[in-house]
């Protein structure tokens, strides 16, 4: 049976808590994980918002979702993705604090009290969940290994499980962030590089009972992309001239060398440079080293011009659902 609430004059009342839920083809779990979402959310006797966000779903998702009562549906005209999904639902969401959750229903709603607690009382500006007991099949659990191990040494933020979507951020988090491409695992790496303070905390994994993963490894290598794409921004997003320029200068100072090299070798001891790699190195190191360094240049410039102004965002929304 389903448990109906009503929230407390949502345009007068201060919202608490929201909770973000990006569904694809999720028609078996929405409605159980709704009701225990809703419980939990009940005993935090604050006001809260429910949103889940259907990322194109093809099965009877969006149909279930309608007939629960008091949620706000973000409904997509196609699937774009999980973080396109999450950054809608957290650009719509005006809760205090904003808990997102996988929409499968291995995530735990019974965490999301104590995940409140510590982002309270230690002061944090997100608290993500750590799937220490992970009920996933052995190659996913192997390749998040492996993703975690890569991401530790481009990227270190600090925590164990960036993939676990149940996470808890402070509503100023996004105020100036949009996501895009597979960000979403690395949204801690991110807020990290802005200052914001990070915190993990030990949460229920459950095993998938309906429908089917949507991981696989066209995911996979999107996801090490943008990592690599963080990294970057970590580093030079703000000066990008500082690599691509140093690069360029490195080069030409290898190509200076050789070009003496190759100088003093004809002059002094008469060598016939037809039959070395001396000129075409210095030929090409210098070329290649001016080339980076204009990259480096206009880069800089892109980059200025990219902090000074808006963007598209990457997916459209067709509707706006309130129940």
């Amino acid at each position: 049976m389903f448990i109906y609430y009503n929230l407390i004059n949502m345009e007068d009342k201060k919202i608490y808590l929201t909770a973000v839920i990006p569904v694809y083809d999720e028609e078996g779990a929405v409605f159980a994980l709704s009701e225990k979402l809703i419980e939990v959310c009940q005993k935090l006797d604050n006001n809260f918002e429910i949103i889940f966000v259907n990322d194109g779903s093809n099965d009877k998702t969006l149909e279930i979702l309608k007939s629960i009562p008091g949620i706000k549906i973000i409904n997509f005209r196609k699937n774009f993705g999980q973080t396109a999904a999450l950054d809608a639902g957290i650009k719509a969401a005006k809760g205090e604090y904003i808990v997102t959750l996988d929409g499968d229903g291995q995530n735990d709603p019974q965490d999301i009290p104590a995940m409140l607690k510590k982002i309270v009382d230690e002061n944090l500006d997100v608290v993500s969940g750590w799937r220490k007991n992970r009920q996933d099949k052995f190659f996913k659990k192997f390749f998040s290994k492996c993703a975690a191990c890569m991401r530790k040494f481009l990227i270190d933020d600090g925590i164990h499980d960036s993939g676990c979507t149940l996470k808890i951020y402070r509503r100023e988090c996004f105020e100036n962030i949009d996501l895009t491409g597979e960000i979403h695992r690395f949204i801690p790496a991110l807020l990290k590089i802005k200052g914001f303070k990070i915190g993990e905390i030990e949460v229920a994994h459950h095993e998938r009972k309906t429908g089917k993963t949507k991981y696989n490894w066209k995911r996979g290598v999107k996801g090490n992309l943008d990592m690599f794409s963080l990294w970057f921004w970590q580093k030079f997003a703000s000066r990008p001239l500082h690599l691509f320029g140093s690069f360029g200068l490195f080069l030409i100072f290898v190509s200076i060398l050789s070009g003496s090299w190759a100088a003093y070798k004809k002059i002094f001891d008469n060598m016939d440079l037809s039959n070395t790699a001396l000129t075409d190195l210095s030929m090409f190191s210098f070329l290649i080293g001016i080339q980076f360094f204009v990259f480096g240049l206009l880069a800089d410039m892109l980059s200025k011009i990219y902090f000074s102004s808006t963007k598209d965002k990457t997916y459209d929304i067709k509707e706006i659902i309130e129940n």
